[in-house]
């Protein structure tokens, strides 16, 4: 297997849907669960140094979803491609596993609509909920969708940028990080992704994104009831770079507006991939965090 910078853990696999499922499961098995969603173009490897600075205390479980990372990445004729798939995949995961006690989710862009779909299905399994840069709702009244976003959801263009010039994730590396990227690190984020069949999933993410009331999985997100005293009672810490482009202010604010007793923390300095920017001042926010919200 390739050498990834920073990535020193035991890979693990699952059978999932007939696929084989990557994922890193660091910790003491008995301690508590942290599990980390990922969002596109990444996969486990973003976790990487909040895996290492947690696992001393806690059980850190990251899955690379199907399609992404280090997964197996099946045909669009093999494997339903749909981030309500995501949440099927993520409940019969831990249930694979056997975690029978309430999990911490962190989640991280698609991580965020699929981790929250999953707690507004199970609220009693998730104890605490950490936030980067996600959304979990509809795209704010007053966030315009970035060109690059509306180009990759247009079918041939998407075929071209994304599959065939690898635009998305090579664009992720450079864009989604206000301190440019080691060499080795950039392609650690890319090697996952280096053939047209291998973006596959990356594709199929920027089209899923549910703008429209006929897009499938709009009304999943709709019915997510961000009022439910279940969901409202689970503690967040919302760590936001503020030089997002797409997850910006606007989805920080409505983030704030649904749930007004986070703690929240913002980077000025940090961008999309927040925990590139800013892993060293949120790894201790973190871990505060879940001390003072014991399970």
């Amino acid at each position: 297997m390739m050498h990834y910078p920073d990535y020193p853990f035991t890979s693990h696999f699952i059978k999932i849907q007939d696929h084989k499922l990557h994922y890193l499961d660091e910790g003491e098995k008995h301690a508590e669960p942290v599990v980390m969603l990922h969002g596109n173009p990444s996969w486990s490897f973003y976790y990487r140094k909040l895996l290492t600075g947690l696992k001393d205390q806690y059980r850190c479980i990251v899955p690379d979803h199907i399609g992404m990372g280090l997964s197996d990445k099946p045909s669009k004729d093999k494997y339903d491609f749909h981030f309500l798939q995501r949440v099927k995949d993520l409940t019969e995961f831990l249930n694979l596993l056997g975690i029978n006690k309430k999990i911490t989710l962190v989640v991280h862009d698609w991580g965020g609509m699929i981790g929250m779909l999953y707690a507004s299905q199970n609220p009693g399994r998730v104890k605490r909920l950490v936030i980067l840069n996600t959304g979990a709702f509809h795209l704010p009244k007053d966030k315009p969708l970035p060109l690059s976003i509306r180009l990759g959801r247009t079918p041939i263009v998407n075929s071209l940028l994304v599959q065939g010039l690898n635009a998305f994730c090579k664009g992720a590396v450079k864009y989604c990080v206000t301190n440019a990227m080691d060499p080795n690190v950039s392609s650690a984020y890319l090697a996952p992704y280096d053939n047209w069949h291998n973006r596959l999933a990356v594709k199929k993410f920027v089209e899923d994104i549910p703008l429209e009331t006929h897009d499938r999985g709009y009304a999943d997100i709709s019915n997510i009831d961000h009022t439910n005293p279940a969901l409202q009672s689970i503690p967040k810490l919302l760590c936001w770079g503020m030089q997002d482009f797409v997850f910006d202010n606007t989805f920080l604010r409505e983030w704030q507006n649904l749930y007004p007793d986070a703690d929240v923390h913002q980077f000025d300095n940090a961008g999309h991939y927040v925990l590139e920017d800013a892993a060293d001042k949120i790894i201790p926010l973190v871990r505060k965090f879940l001390e003072a919200n014991p399970i």
